[in-house]
């Protein structure tokens, strides 16, 4: 870091949680913004309904995750969880988001196909024509029985060239089945060049409606120093080279690969990462709290005894103290800063992992994605 600058960045130890004083309209009007989050099926075993979720300023919700087999069939990854628990006043939560829709006739349905660890066979089932095709009629099938509005594919992620290549052949198999308007396809990509400089970006924007961009996961156990997780931009002495990672970096990248803004969709982590022993960025680490690496739904924090903070200059938030050290995370002023951000660059919106951990309705102020929408329409 710069000797000449402060030790710590900018802090304002004052609550956050006044930062925002949103009411928006129970039914929003025509938008030209995609304002997406994301239902985790396996939620539904803690309490988290579809109808937990701010669907009235939703347009689009990723019903996560469908998996493939070697063959190309898609499977349920939790029969149970999908088709057989009461959910919302009915059946399985995919009767229950399709419920919602019939609420909010704005909201459009996508299955998500995948995920971190769901993407063991799409190299193989990529990798040929037969499996590809059968997996587009597969996913088909799927949606069409279950009234979705289209498909996300979400294989994390082609790792060569040969994978990339095959990645483009099954999205464009998939556009195929999915003739558009009538249907959606998306996709989620990582920020990483290590995985985009594979894949025919600019192709694989023309065939998909739009590319979910994942920006976070920036920092974390993979790293040997605390870090922001999903900071807007880059510092300019960062501490190692994964703090030189930001949503503006990633997005000048695609920019500078040939995909149009209209074809970008940013993510916001609605979950912070923790790093134990630590009380800023650029520290060694002694551990994470809670047994899933590190990770804390947003609506948990701020922990009890920490205190929340803004990094100012790169568009980041965290807190220190509690049980769970420095905590890297977006808050409201940081989403509406990243809203602002998409409509100086021209992007298509923003979208949320995942919807279920985002503070109550009934707490507008503390709502990542209340203070999305409301910086989207400003």
């Amino acid at each position: 870091m710069d000797p000449k600058a402060p030790p710590l960045p900018p802090r304002k130890p004052q609550s956050l949680r006044s930062a925002q004083s949103i009411h928006p309209q129970a039914n929003p009007p025509s938008t030209p913004w995609v304002h997406g989050s994301y239902y985790p099926s396996w939620r539904i075993y803690r309490g988290a309904k579809p109808s937990s979720m701010d669907l009235a300023i939703t347009t689009h919700l990723f019903y996560a995750f469908a998996r493939v087999h070697p063959d190309g069939t898609i499977y349920h990854l939790d029969e149970k969880a999908d088709l057989q628990l009461p959910v919302d006043g009915t059946t399985g939560s995919l009767a229950a988001c399709l419920a919602q829709k019939q609420s909010h006739p704005h909201l459009r349905l996508l299955l998500s196909i995948g995920g971190s660890s769901g993407s063991s066979t799409f190299a193989e089932v990529a990798s040929s024509e037969v499996t590809r095709d059968r997996f587009a009629a597969s996913a088909r099938h799927f949606i069409d029985r279950y009234n979705f509005d289209g498909v996300d594919i979400d294989w994390e992620h082609p790792k060569d060239p040969v994978q990339g290549h095959d990645y483009l052949s099954l999205l464009q198999t998939c556009r195929t089945h999915f003739p558009s308007p009538q249907y959606l396809l998306t996709s989620a990509l990582p920020t990483g060049e290590w995985c985009l400089r594979n894949i025919d970006i600019p192709t694989v924007a023309t065939t998909l409606d739009w590319i979910n961009l994942m920006c976070y996961d920036f920092s974390g156990p993979w790293t040997e120093l605390s870090g922001h997780q999903s900071q807007l931009y880059s510092p300019e002495h960062p501490h190692n080279a994964f703090a030189k990672r930001s949503c503006d970096a990633a997005v000048k990248y695609l920019f500078s690969r040939g995909v149009p803004g209209s074809k970008i969709v940013i993510g916001v982590p609605v979950y912070g990462r923790s790093f134990l022993g630590t009380d800023n960025i650029g520290q060694k680490f002694t551990g994470h709290f809670s047994e899933a690496s590190g990770v804390i739904e947003y609506k948990d924090l701020p922990r009890t005894g920490a205190v929340e903070y803004v990094d100012w200059n790169v568009g980041a938030a965290f807190s220190v103290g509690g049980d769970a050290g420095f905590v890297s995370y977006d808050v409201p002023v940081t989403v509406t800063a990243k809203a602002q951000f998409v409509k100086q660059m021209g992007l298509r919106g923003l979208f949320y992992w995942t919807g279920v951990a985002d503070a109550p309705p009934n707490h507008g102020d503390r709502s990542l994605i209340r203070a999305g929408w409301t910086g989207l329409h400003k």
